[in-house]
């Protein structure tokens, strides 16, 4: 456990309550009914974008998520501002609708950037209050038609998916489970129905999506970090798993900091044009290390890339699992996860909390929405979840603020590609900033790792919220 974590748990949303999306790809609804269920079909909303008009007749629903649904919004609301709904309307123009359903609470609504969705914040009284985020479906979606299926020992995950007419897409020998592609949604339903009773499954389990990855953007002067390579010999040396896209070696002296990496996901046919996100947290992690390293500029620390991307612009639950257990095969003590999820599955966390069991440090992103939900597997008590900030301690407008975060670090990170320097933001580079800190004050200072972990978090400004 970390200490100083507050559990996180959902809250119950009772409300109608909205705002402004970051995430893109939500969509163009132009007229949109939403009904209450089939035995009260009377009641409805009605949201017809086209013509800026709405429809209701709702007694005292918890309508939330669909009034996210029938707009398209993204919807951030106030923490603990609530309103049940109840009111009867015709065509009344989306402003004076808002009115009808909102009643006295406060809100602003923004329009969508690069092409994503308007954002609604609704708060008793002011607008930064507005920071949680309403999810569809109240909770993360996980891949409709797979499953996870973990089998006990000595049975077959294929033989398994024959008999069930699923497709294996991916395998874990160490872990002794399989990633299950099912016909549909219907046939992975029947399915782990099935299997809560079969003697020779331990376990089955959701599978998340994980989101893409930020793309870094061209800027000024190159930098590179103040580090240099000490040698190690067989079994010394820290090993930091860097859990990402692939890692491109640019022929330069840092390369001898990169182990051959591991794929998960298959090769990586990359950019030569650019730094991949993988590259970007290489070198995040190395100045890391360099700004809390107390060896002269030398370092033991090598770091293991992980790609459990390969030429996907995303991956899941399931492969950032398998990478966690291959990069902690290969001797990894620090594992970095900038990426994230919003879906909690078992299976990835019963691999993290085998691997804390055996000394193993987790470090993760918290995300990059202003809100206070947790993100996967940041949010799990075994792993340090890092926010992004600057350096009086002001967090990001953009970083998740929620009570599971453990430590602010900086959310710009500026790395050298090709003799041109790269701008990377977000709480992707904090994280690494975090992990390669850990590393480069344990290989300097001894100790254990949960002793550095905690000296670099008390090194760092609590974070507060920006002016």
């Amino acid at each position: 456990m970390i200490p100083g974590r507050t559990s996180w748990s959902r809250c119950t949303l009772t409300a109608l309550l909205l705002l402004p999306g970051l995430l893109k790809g939500a969509p163009a609804l132009e007229h949109q009914t939403l009904r209450k269920d089939v035995n009260s079909a009377a009641e409805h909303l009605t949201w017809r974008k086209d013509k800026n008009s709405v429809d209701a007749d709702i007694t005292s629903w918890e309508t939330l998520e669909q009034i996210s649904e029938a707009t398209g919004w993204q919807i951030y609301y106030e923490p603990g501002a609530k309103r049940a709904v109840s009111t009867k309307f015709k065509d009344r123009q989306t402003d004076r609708a808002l009115d009808l359903l909102l009643g006295e609470l406060g809100r602003v609504l923004l329009p969508g950037t690069n092409g994503g969705p308007s954002r609604l914040l609704v708060f008793r009284t002011h607008e930064k209050d507005a920071t949680q985020l309403i999810r569809r479906g109240r909770k993360a979606k996980p891949i409709p038609d797979e499953l996870i299926v973990t089998m006990k020992a000595g049975k077959s995950v294929d033989d398994l998916a024959k008999k069930l007419g699923a497709k294996v897409i991916g395998k874990s020998s160490g872990l002794n489970s399989g990633r299950l592609k099912f016909e549909n949604e219907d046939a992975a339903n029947a399915a782990r129905d099935a299997l809560r009773d079969d003697e020779d499954v331990a376990s089955t389990d959701p599978n998340f999506p994980v989101s893409s990855t930020p793309v870094p953007e061209g800027t000024g002067a190159p930098s590179a970090p103040n580090l240099k390579l000490q040698p190690v010999r067989e079994g010394e040396g820290l090993i930091i798993g860097l859990i990402d896209t692939a890692v491109q070696r640019q022929g330069g002296p840092f390369d001898g900091f990169l182990l051959p990496a591991i794929s998960v996901s298959g090769d990586a046919a990359l950019s030569p044009d650019r730094p991949s996100h993988g590259t970007s947290m290489f070198e995040t992690l190395l100045r890391g290390i360099s700004v809390f390293d107390d060896g002269g500029g030398a370092s033991r620390v090598r770091v293991l890339p992980v790609d459990v991307y390969g030429n996907s612009p995303s991956t899941t639950t399931y492969e950032v699992a398998e990478g966690i257990y291959l990069a902690m095969q290969q001797g990894a003590q620090i594992i970095n996860l900038s990426l994230g999820s919003e879906g909690d599955t078992p299976y990835l966390y019963q691999v993290i909390r085998s691997g804390t069991d055996s000394g193993r440090i987790f470090i993760g992103s918290a995300g990059n929405l202003p809100v206070t939900t947790p993100t996967f597997p940041a949010a799990y008590p075994e792993v340090i979840a890092v926010t992004a900030g600057d350096a009086p301690g002001r967090l990001a407008p953009y970083a998740n603020r929620g009570n599971f975060i453990d430590v602010m670090a900086p959310g710009t990170s500026v790395v050298s590609y090709n003799g041109q320097a790269w701008r990377v933001n977000g709480t992707s580079p904090a994280a690494a900033y975090i992990s390669g800190a850990i590393a480069g004050t344990a290989d300097t200072r001894g100790g254990s790792l949960a002793q550095a972990a905690a000296s670099v978090q008390r090194s760092l400004p609590p974070p507060r919220p920006a002016p």
